[in-house]
């Protein structure tokens, strides 16, 4: 088997799909890595693939023309985003950045369009995908409005256990407080704060470079 197949059979859509569905989709990927702090694309870019993370940790935001910055979700190993601005041909509205060294899974366009005109399964996938980033992003822009950052921290880290979004995620999170900061936008200080009292209260366990969640429900409703 092909790096190419072991990438699509790997993926979360992989099980809507027939075999030889399969197939084409795993002849449209390429690889591409990206170390930490780099730019996989800025706002404005023309990103012609469908972009799965297979290793490591992706954010995606934006910077207002006064300067504020806005997160709007992180993707783990095993998301898949994009799907959006490759449906409408579109220019990214948004930066994606590498949190940690990163490699990505990446559809080209054409391969994806014609999964999307062929394939019963693959649009299933889709529609669940874009109706759980839609909930996701709507949550993101309450987190930022009316949230405390201890309870943004709580709600960031709920997102990760999404089965749709975050497939490969079980009850450990294999993630720093700067990369957590970044992804809630707050501090790397608030972090540390905030995981100290969310474990005080016995929703996670937290170690370096990894977070345990005992009660991923009560971090999705957190509001103190």
């Amino acid at each position: 088997m092909s790096q190419k197949e072991d990438a699509a059979r790997a993926a979360i859509w992989s099980g809507e799909l027939t075999e030889g569905e399969l197939d084409r989709a795993a002849r449209g990927l390429i690889e591409r890595h990206y170390p930490k702090g780099s730019y996989i694309c800025h706002r404005g870019d023309k990103l012609d693939y469908w972009t799965g993370v297979a290793v490591g940790l992706v954010k995606i935001s934006a910077i207002s023309a006064h300067g504020k910055a806005m997160t709007f979700a992180g993707a783990a190993s095993g998301s898949w985003f994009g799907e959006g601005s490759v449906l409408k041909d579109e220019p990214r509205k948004y930066d994606l950045v590498a949190i940690r060294d990163t490699r990505l899974a990446m559809m080209q366009r054409s391969t994806f369009m014609w999964l999307y005109e062929n394939s019963t399964g693959f649009n299933r996938f889709l529609v669940r995908q874009l109706n759980e980033r839609m909930g996701q992003f709507i949550a993101t822009i309450e987190y930022d409005r009316i949230l405390h950052p201890k309870a943004r921290v709580a709600r960031n880290l709920s997102w990760f256990f999404n089965p749709v979004l975050y497939p490969r995620i079980e009850n450990e999170i294999e993630i720093s407080q700067e990369e957590l900061g970044l992804l809630a936008g707050v501090s790397r200080q608030v972090v540390n704060r905030a995981l100290k009292e969310l474990e005080e209260e016995g929703l996670l366990r937290s170690a370096h470079g990894r977070i345990t969640v005992l009660r991923p429900e009560a971090l999705s409703r957190y509001d103190i």
